[in-house]
């Protein structure tokens, strides 16, 4: 809870730097430039490909999944937990989207049809929810050692990272919205991790 509580004041700190055009919004076209200056038709065709591993249909398709997988094992407070997080996420990416109303950079037309708003981003939001509960479940009914629970922990986190800079090396999200999203799936992430904590473990 108090990781959610931190997260929630650099998401306050992200959304109002976006919503009042703070120096932040100066950072975010100068890096959002330079990357583009860079960028490769192979640099995109790879981090298409990354990209999609956090994209809104990879993540629906891990949340049935381990809903499957967690109803077979009859886990059903955890369960619940993880239905939780992924349309809890959802709903919270919705929301700031449409309470921020940031245009996407102009670079997105190019690789986006039906573009959304910016802030947050999703697929950054999306892929450390989807993931960092994935890692959880793995770590609390795999029983793996210590140095199993470790390589998840930075496998998971290195996946995360590169779903984000994915989304600003293809020019559709600003570094603010990747970092927003990062500030508000932390938030829900640690929130349905605390919750479940106390209902698997009342007593400690």
């Amino acid at each position: 809870m108090a990781v959610s509580v931190l997260a929630l004041c650099l998401l306050g700190a992200i959304s109002e730097n976006v919503a009042t055009q703070d120096p932040l919004t100066r950072f975010d076209a100068s890096l959002l430039e330079s990357l583009h200056r860079h960028a490769t038709p192979t640099g995109v065709a790879i981090f298409i490909l990354i990209s999609r591993i956090g994209s809104p249909v990879t993540m629906t398709a891990l949340a049935f999944g381990g809903a499957l997988v967690l109803a077979y094992r009859r886990e059903w407070t955890m369960l619940g937990g993880w239905g939780a997080a992924f349309m809890g996420a959802a709903l919270l990416d919705r929301w700031l989207k449409l309470t921020i109303h940031r245009p996407r950079p102009s670079y997105a037309a190019a690789l986006l049809d039906n573009q959304t708003w910016s802030f947050p981003s999703g697929h950054a939001m999306g892929a450390l929810v989807g993931y960092g509960m994935l890692a959880y479940v793995l770590i609390l009914l795999g029983g793996g050692s210590r140095k199993t629970n470790v390589l998840i922990v930075a496998s998971t986190t290195a996946l995360v990272v590169i779903i984000g800079i994915s989304r600003l090396y293809l020019g559709v999200h600003y570094f603010s919205d990747v970092a927003g999203g990062y500030a508000a799936g932390l938030l829900w992430l640690c929130a349905c991790i605390a919750v479940l904590e106390r209902r698997l473990h009342p007593t400690d």
